[in-house]
């Protein structure tokens, strides 16, 4: 039986960079602590399924010594304004899944001559927050009396999402890498990224969030787009960015779905605080979270309160969060954008993209989901 010269810190490597413990994985593998000690080697087989179960490329493990991963864009997180250094393989391949589908439809944008968008990259750092956030409004369609009217965060984001799509941007939601199901992504980790590009702009929203703090994080990252900057974060509304990026793209996206002066005039300083966060929250259709924080920008709260009553609020929600079935062919829509998934299924059909790269693209699997999804789509008739 002839086994692989893997580094044993090589495997080490991988089980830790996919969160794993040996006990985690002593079943699939009873011979993982005598491997990381070097006693014995793996097969080719066995290295195969390891590198399956840690997410790790196979060709890393013949490597001498562990790469030193990095995120291809910029990476604006933090922890208590402490960079966090260590991407997963859930989010670095949630990343270059997404690169992959930017490029194919940039591709795709120049062969149907398709033209720049020339609100990527129109703003500055300099520009005034809530001109921009107006200026953003337009662009975008949003009327805030809508979305007020709108039943629930779910339909409100729904709509957004819309009127980001037909200005021509890609939004890609979802709670899990790819397809599967069983690689959940962590908010904790991300809530979103943008990929900004005048043909393909692209914004992934991490969908294990709560709707209501999608919403906000749509609204970040396509800030991010204005600016004309990638980059992926993990925006929360309690804290104040390092990074200036982060702070001007915060206050436009809560300029945009909250503007300060509308909601000074809403907010009720005689009313009990959880009664308002919850009837502002619902109004105005962003997170109790986002509202605290507007309240203290308005001068309404002090900081003392606004910490302790942010982490009441997000001990609630966390408490809350739970994920919701739905249309699967809705689903699907979301996460690989409607605009994609239309161009993508309609390029397959007329025979310049090939049902495989298709299938890998969508993560589909059968014939007739793609043929539901682009009827679904109103592609295919």
């Amino acid at each position: 039986m002839n086994r692989v010269p893997v580094q044993p810190k090589l495997l080490c490597w991988a089980r830790e960079r996919a969160g794993h413990s040996t006990d985690a994985l002593a079943r699939r593998f009873p011979k993982l602590n005598e491997w990381e000690r070097g006693e014995v080697q793996p097969t080719l087989k066995q290295l195969e399924a390891f590198a399956k179960a840690t997410h790790a490329p196979l060709g890393f493990f013949f490597l001498a010594e562990p790469p030193a991963e990095r995120l291809p864009i910029p990476d604006f997180r933090t922890v208590a304004n402490i960079h966090i250094d260590h991407p997963s393989p859930n989010l670095l391949d949630t990343v270059y899944l997404c690169q992959q589908r930017q490029d194919w439809y940039r591709d795709f944008a120049r062969s149907m001559h398709e033209p720049a968008l020339d609100f990527v990259g129109s703003a500055s750092l300099e520009d005034d927050v809530v001109e921009t956030a107006a200026t953003m409004r337009r662009h975008l369609g949003l009327d805030l009396e809508e979305h007020h009217q709108l039943s629930t965060w779910t339909d409100a984001l729904r709509r957004f999402i819309e009127q980001a799509d037909t200005l021509g941007v890609l939004v890609m939601v979802s709670g899990v890498v790819g397809s599967n199901n069983r690689r959940k992504l962590d908010p904790q980790e991300f809530r979103g990224f943008a990929l900004a590009d005048p043909l393909a702009p692209l914004v992934f929203v991490n969908g294990a969030d709560t709707k209501a703090a999608q919403m906000f994080t749509l609204a970040h990252e396509l800030a991010h787009l204005w600016l004309g900057e990638s980059g992926i974060s993990n925006v929360e509304a309690r804290t104040t960015p390092v990074q200036e990026v982060e702070r001007w793209c915060n206050r436009v996206a809560a300029e945009l779905l909250a503007p300060l002066a509308e909601l000074h005039g809403e907010f009720d300083n005689h009313a009990n605080l959880q009664d308002e966060l919850q009837r502002l929250a619902r109004r105005f259709k962003v997170s109790t979270l986002v509202i605290l924080r507007r309240i203290y920008d308005a001068g309404l709260l002090t900081q003392d309160e606004l910490w302790a009553e942010y982490d009441t609020e997000l001990a609630r929600l966390q408490e809350s969060l739970k994920s919701s079935g739905g249309n699967f062919y809705l689903t699907l829509g979301a996460r690989v954008s409607k605009r994609f998934a239309r161009a993508m299924v309609a390029s397959t059909l007329e025979g310049r993209t090939g049902f495989t790269e298709a299938f890998r693209m969508l993560g589909l699997k059968k014939m007739k989901t793609f043929n539901d999804l682009g009827r679904n789509l109103e592609v295919i008739y």
